[in-house]
């Protein structure tokens, strides 16, 4: 990984482990053993190298389990945030059961990656539809749970970290406004609308297509854009530079360094 970084003529990464790695149907007994696991088995593979900045694995099917693991790892300044699984066999969200750890995040400050584990919907088992389909849409199903159950504006020290652009949530944005313009029926009252609490989300870039990074600009901020290279999976890309590449250098530039240093929570950028 540390050569390839230097390859793509990057000085750091943030790392997590991969989605497969998430086992989400585990039982609490058996994800307390595996989680603890996992995110000592990164701890060691990255500790030799001062490049990589680790996320830690919470399991958010067991809110308890999940803020004892944030609770065993949080002194330790190695870790850059932490990482979950968004949407899928996750507990929605804005379940009171996840507060305790959405409080202890806030109150660090925290990075919280959010990435899709797998969909659990059977209809996706063609054609590779759990990825190509399932991911962006449990991406969007985790962020309108955000949003609409107020998490993003009650605890806004966090710093949610949206995986693959931000899914579907650049082109759905506007159909959340309109309902909560029109009241539908479900929804509660918000702090802030929508379109005003999506620019709450950091998104990385890598949505493969450079019209959906510029609308993702659009609807979060260029200050909200950072580099995702889904690397080394098959749909990942090598250099993630070149998703952002054709909106000049000084925006380039911004996404690999300011806007990361800012999603990490750096006060300032490191010299």
């Amino acid at each position: 990984l540390c050569e390839h970084l230097r390859g793509a003529g990057l000085s750091e990464a943030v790392v997590s482990i991969p989605p497969p790695f998430f086992r989400q149907r585990l039982s609490a007994a058996a994800a307390e053993a595996w989680v603890r696991a996992a995110n000592e088995g990164l701890a060691q593979v990255t500790e030799p190298h001062v490049e990589l900045r680790r996320l830690a694995y919470l399991p958010l099917e067991h809110p308890r389990l999940a803020r004892a693991e944030y609770d065993r790892v949080r002194d330790d300044e190695a870790w850059g945030g932490v990482v979950a699984s968004a949407g899928g066999r996750t507990d929605s969200l804005a379940s009171p059961a996840v507060e305790p750890l959405w409080q202890a995040l806030d109150d660090d400050g925290r990075l919280v990656l959010l990435h899709p584990g797998d969909s659990p919907d059977p209809r996706l088992e063609e054609f590779y539809l759990a990825n190509l389909l399932g991911n962006p849409v449990e991406t969007a199903i985790a962020a309108a749970q955000l949003v609409f159950g107020r998490v993003v504006t009650r605890w806004p020290r966090i710093r949610f970290l949206l995986a693959h652009c931000g899914g579907c949530v650049p082109g759905l944005v506007g159909r959340w406004e309109r309902g909560v313009q029109t009241e539908r029926p479900g929804l509660v009252p918000l702090d802030e609308g929508p379109r005003q609490a999506v620019r709450r989300f950091f998104v990385d870039c890598l949505a493969h297509d450079p019209a959906v990074v510029d609308l993702a600009a659009a609807v979060f901020g260029e200050e909200k854009i950072v580099l995702g290279s889904d690397w080394p999976f098959p749909m990942g890309i090598d250099d993630p530079r070149k998703l952002v590449g054709h909106r000049g250098t000084a925006f380039r530039d911004q996404v690999a360094h300011a806007n990361a240093y800012a999603a990490l929570g750096y006060r300032k950028e490191p010299s």
